[in-house]
């Protein structure tokens, strides 16, 4: 399994004078690709397939707001660039911490998406919402085992 800390996260949130590593992803339904037939996002083991997690911390005040964020810019923004597959959101038990788990089919389509003029836009109220540094994992995923 490749697993490595991203660093284009950080220097595209320090040239856009937010916080580094601070991306984040969305639980959203998905559609098919022609917008009509609803899907589920699934776990998938696939080289062909970029998956990237993100591990968000927050005031337990601000979990709720971080999530309403991520899931206004993922049905707006994220979900529409090429290479996405599927996002979700997982909320910490103790209300400090969002972890977003997207598939992509690319670390270019991640790295197209980071650079997109709409990046910083969608990034700035889910910055804000953080406490310190996130961090954001690309890796492969090498095992699923559903019963």
């Amino acid at each position: 399994m490749r697993v490595s800390k991203t660093k284009p996260v950080a220097r595209a949130l320090d040239a856009s004078g937010l916080l580094p590593g601070a991306l984040g992803l969305l639980a959203v339904p998905m559609k098919s690709q022609s917008g009509s037939q609803h899907m589920e996002a699934t776990i998938r083991a696939d080289r062909n397939v970029t998956t990237l997690v993100n591990i968000l911390n927050v005031e337990p005040d601000n979990q709720e707001a971080l999530v309403a964020a991520l899931k206004e810019g993922i049905e707006a923004f994220f979900s529409k660039m090429p290479g996405f597959i599927s996002s979700c959101v997982l909320t910490g038990e103790n209300d400090r911490q969002v972890i977003s788990y997207s598939q992509w089919r690319s670390n270019g389509a991640i790295d197209a998406f980071r650079q997109h003029p709409s990046f910083k836009p969608y990034i700035q109220p889910i910055a804000a919402l953080l406490k310190g540094e996130a961090i954001s994992i690309t890796c492969g995923v090498a095992f699923v085992h559903a019963s």
